[in-house]
């Protein structure tokens, strides 16, 4: 399924692009949550990984860390961010393939990776997006293998929710709405997944980080 959706810079304006890592490192609580994501996926070295969403490549640097062998691949609609990412990943001398394309129309084949995962992405996309996205996520994950989503999800409380409107100013209301639902899990519910189940829950000074499994069927 293709998409004429406009490629949105993950702060929103390509003036910004330069400044993502540091944002990120800064308002998310980074290091921990995606040490929590990568804690649960468990990836291990051969094992073939996708990174939808791959932004500047820091999500592929901290799994080189854990398994060297692990067979990365980098996707992202954004050229400017894949160089940011290519020139990163160079320097700490990584073997990954970054390629640049929509989620919802990926270049790879059936059934091709073991893990995939995908941090800060999915509330950039309006609804018809993130179902394509998980439709082709399940398509090129190998049967038995799993997705691991962190991103912007149900507020705690009060006050984590005020804390999200700016994310929804920056990003817009109509990408995010659903994350303030809690509806990212339902979503991959639906879509032929088993043992869909949140794993984890963050509180950031931007809002609630909630971070999901999901299994394709071996069968």
């Amino acid at each position: 399924m293709k998409t004429t959706t406009k490629i949105t810079p993950a702060l929103r304006f390509n003036v910004l692009t330069p400044l993502y890592d540091r944002v990120v490192r800064y308002t998310t609580r980074e290091h921990r949550f995606k040490s929590m994501l990568l804690d649960a996926a468990s990836i291990n070295n051969g094992e073939s990984v996708l990174d939808i969403g791959c932004g500047t490549g820091t999500l592929l640097m901290a799994i080189a860390d854990r398994a060297p062998a692990a067979r990365l691949t980098g996707l992202d609609a954004d050229p400017n961010i894949l160089t940011i990412a290519d020139r990163k990943l160079r320097a700490k001398r990584i073997n990954s393939e970054l390629v640049e394309g929509r989620s919802t129309d990926t270049p790879f084949a059936d059934a091709t990776f073991d893990h995939i995962v995908s941090t800060l992405f999915f509330h950039h996309l309006d609804p018809a997006d993130k179902q394509a996205t998980i439709s082709e996520i399940h398509r090129v994950l190998r049967p038995g293998g799993s997705v691991y989503v962190a991103d912007w999800g149900r507020p705690t409380g009060a006050f984590q929710r005020l804390a999200f409107y700016p994310i929804q100013l920056l990003d817009g209301f109509a990408t995010t709405g659903e994350h303030v639902q809690g509806k990212l899990t339902t979503r991959f519910g639906g879509g032929r997944f088993d043992d869909v189940n949140e794993i984890g829950c963050l509180q950031t000074m931007f809002g609630t980080l909630r971070l999901l499994q999901a299994t394709k069927s071996g069968v």
